[in-house]
């Protein structure tokens, strides 16, 4: 048994439930950009088929959050900054990346500690991404 005051060694990853957790996270991430009103200028900066980025977040989560890490075996280095330079990413699309990916995270049961701790992160990133 772990005491109290003893870190926890699950990786994020771990906590979420692993692959079939993460790939879920994701889909109902794009489900509710694609059907949600209140995501429509996010939406707009994304191509009409979702599933190239589905994949891309998918395997970049799956690093990010401490698991294989497919993005960088297919990819290399994200360089997130700079391959979303092409897209208009304002405070608006910012702030309705995070909403959405809140609702996404609530709606997989992502355990509340979890998820504020990954919100805040998301949050950090997203604002980096602005480029407008």
């Amino acid at each position: 048994m772990q005491a109290i005051d003893e870190p926890d060694p699950a990786t994020p990853y771990e906590r979420l439930g692993g692959e079939a957790a993460t790939r879920a996270l994701v889909d109902r991430f794009y489900d509710l950009m694609d059907l949600e009103p209140a995501y429509a200028e996010l939406r707009a900066v994304h191509p009409s088929s979702l599933e190239g980025a589905r994949d891309k977040l998918f395997w970049f989560l799956s690093g990010w959050l401490g698991g294989p890490d497919l993005y960088q075996s297919r990819f290399g280095h994200p360089r997130l900054r700079a391959r979303h330079l092409p897209y208009a990413i304002g405070l608006r699309e910012r702030d309705q990346w995070t909403a959405c990916m809140q609702q996404a995270m609530h709606a997989c049961g992502v355990e509340s500690g979890l998820a504020a701790r990954l919100l805040a992160s998301f949050a950090n990133t997203a604002d980096w991404m602005r480029n407008r």
